[in-house]
Formats: C-alpha cells, sequence, structure tokens
C-alpha cells in the first residue's frame, strides 16, 4: 500500500546531533530494515516501511540529479556520501548526510544497499541548499521531466568541474 505523499509544512522534523539514521534495502531501493531513528524522525511505523521504495521520504526540494548520481555510485559497486532533505509523513523536513554502500553476498554479488545517516551541521546546509535550488530550477525549466533531470545533472557536472572536485569531495569540503 503506498503511503499519501504529505504537503511540506517547513518545520524540520526533530532529530539529534548524536543520532544515526540507519536503513537496509533490496537492489531496488525497497526497505527490509529501518532503525527505530530513522521511523521517530521520518514520523512511519516499520509496518508502514517495510517493503515501500525508500523514496517514501523524498522531499520535494531534493533534485532528482543528486539521486541519479547515486544510483549510478551505488550501482556501479561504490560508496556515495552526500546531503539530503528527507520528508516526514506530517510535512516536516529532516536534513542529512548520507553514506550508502552496496550490501553484497559471499560471491560479491550485490544484494541491497545500507545506509547510515547522521545530522548535518546548520552551516552545512546552508551552504548546500543554494546548489540544490539552482539544480531545482534547472530540471524544472523544461517541459519534459528527463530533459530537466539531464539539465540539472549537467549544471551539477559544471558546478564540480569548476572546482575540480568529485561530489563526495565537495561534500565533505562543506
Amino acid at each position: 500500500m503506498a503511503i499519501p505523499r504529505p504537503v511540506p509544512t517547513g518545520r524540520a522534523s526533530p532529530f539529534a546531533d548524536d543520532e544515526i539514521i540507519v536503513t537496509k534495502t533490496d537492489p531496488r531501493g525497497r526497505i527490509l530494515y529501518a532503525n527505530e531513528t530513522f521511523l521517530t524522525v521520518s514520523r512511519l511505523t516499520l509496518a508502514a516501511v517495510l517493503g515501500q521504495p525508500h523514496s517514501i521520504v523524498r522531499h520535494p526540494d531534493m533534485p532528482r540529479c543528486i539521486f541519479e548520481m547515486m544510483w549510478k555510485t551505488i550501482g556501479a559497486g561504490g560508496e556515495f556520501f552526500g546531503y539530503v532533505k528527507n520528508l516526514a509523513s506530517n510535512g516536516d523536513h529532516y536534513w542529512v548526510f548520507a553514506h550508502v554502500t552496496p550490501s553484497r553476498d559471499a560471491t560479491g554479488t550485490i544484494t541491497g544497499y545500507h545506509s547510515n545517516r547522521r545530522k548535518p551541521e546548520e552551516a552545512q546546509v546552508a551552504r548546500i541548499e543554494p546548489l540544490y535550488r539552482r539544480l531545482l530550477a534547472a530540471e524544472a525549466a523544461p517541459s519534459d521531466r528527463k530533459t530537466g533531470q539531464r539539465q540539472g545533472a549537467e549544471l551539477l557536472a559544471a558546478f564540480l568541474a569548476e572546482r575540480g572536485l568529485p561530489y563526495e569531495q565537495f561534500a565533505f569540503s562543506l
């Protein structure tokens, strides 16, 4: 059963500096495990999230090109580090610094993904938000979603090229 998409409230969902959000998914991103911190901050129940796509907490302020980059990275067996704004079931938001890594079986085949997230500092969020707003604007400019996502990805690539950094290094530099 799909969880209804809430309307963003503009309020932050309580998330302590010393808490860590943990989830595990299958290879398609469907939630197999969620710790109590994830459930509390997202205001969801374990029964509601199991088997659901992790995108149930995707905030509309998040550029699609960031998730495209994440999936390309982890799908190729790499680790992704990045800033993500999520949406709780009551419409409140919470920012995380995410570390997503593939889970593998004994033969090395990717069997899913494991993600740990912590609360970023307010100064880090203040530095990433302008970039994400620019990427969202680029994604929204064309009439079709696919072209918009490509334009966002191109803008992100140009932004990173100007700095001579891959996204993960840029994220750690904030």
